[in-house]
């Protein structure tokens, strides 16, 4: 819950240009769309994740960072080949573990299917049987969750810390594990946030058919939300990797470290 507390004062200080970073960071990954620029976007995720969170750091040490860290990982030729190679890791595995659970069913497996629903299409989600679009989501959210707990720490350890990658993956895992009942509880406090604002989200909804105008405007104030819901989620990851590794509030390049001890 410290970790909660902490994130939410460091949005205090910047919240205006975490915002804009978020965004620009949800700009880029909506060229996944695009074939082959899409692929690179996918394997970019955990170096423009690193970017967001060195964002972070400027902000603990006072600063204010600008819209091109972000891309300030990716551009460092010490960290990206890491990063890139952690992103093609991280989408093998939430490829493989939503295959897996989605192999017995024959209508999700349509590619067809799948690739007009991945171009958004409510009809085809809608023509699905809610026995099949509850396995979807199930195998989504299972993807998802591997992913997120291989990089969780992965990410910030290549990137402020230098670590390589399996050194990266190793010590991320442990450190988890190790601090398994602050998650729990950081787990517990996220939960309390998500679930109003999901019901705002939901009211929101129920009422952007109502007209042109509004309905832009309640789009917006849903993005707004699941911004500062990211931001809440990047924010409580680098706390948790400051208070775990140990990690000085200094807009200054990462520092090699491969011997850091766990908290």
């Amino acid at each position: 819950m410290a970790w909660l507390v902490q994130t939410l004062s460091l949005l205090r200080r910047q919240a205006g240009r975490l915002l804009f970073i978020a965004l620009l960071m949800q700009l880029v990954l909506g060229l996944t769309q695009i074939p082959l620029i899409g692929l690179l976007v996918v394997l970019s995720v955990p170096g423009l994740s690193a970017g967001l969170l060195e964002a972070f750091h400027v902000a603990a040490a006072g600063g204010r960072p600008a819209l091109r860290t972000l891309f300030v990982p990716l551009a460092s030729g010490t960290h990206n080949g890491r990063l890139l190679a952690l992103g093609a890791l991280v989408f093998a595995v939430g490829i493989v573990s939503m295959s897996l659970l989605l192999s017995g069913s024959g209508e999700l497996m349509d590619p067809a299917l799948l690739e007009q629903i991945e171009r958004g299409d409510l009809d085809a989600i809608a023509s699905i049987n809610q026995e099949a679009l509850g396995q979807m989501a199930l195998a989504f959210l299972l993807g998802v969750s591997i992913s997120g707990t291989i990089s969780y720490f992965a990410i910030p350890l290549i990137w402020f810390r230098q670590f390589k990658l399996g050194a990266a993956l190793v010590t991320g895992l442990r450190a988890l594990f190790i601090n398994w009942l602050p998650f729990l509880v950081l787990g517990l406090g996220l939960l309390l946030v998500v679930l109003p604002v999901a019901v705002i989200i939901g009211i929101l909804f129920s009422v952007a058919g109502s007209g042109s105008l509004l309905t832009g405007i309640v789009m917006g104030l849903i993005m707004v939300l699941l911004l500062l819901f990211q931001l809440l989620l990047f924010g409580t990851q680098y706390c948790a990797f400051r208070d775990i590794f140990g990690l000085a509030a200094e807009a200054e390049p990462p520092v090699h470290s491969d011997n850091q001890l766990l908290a």
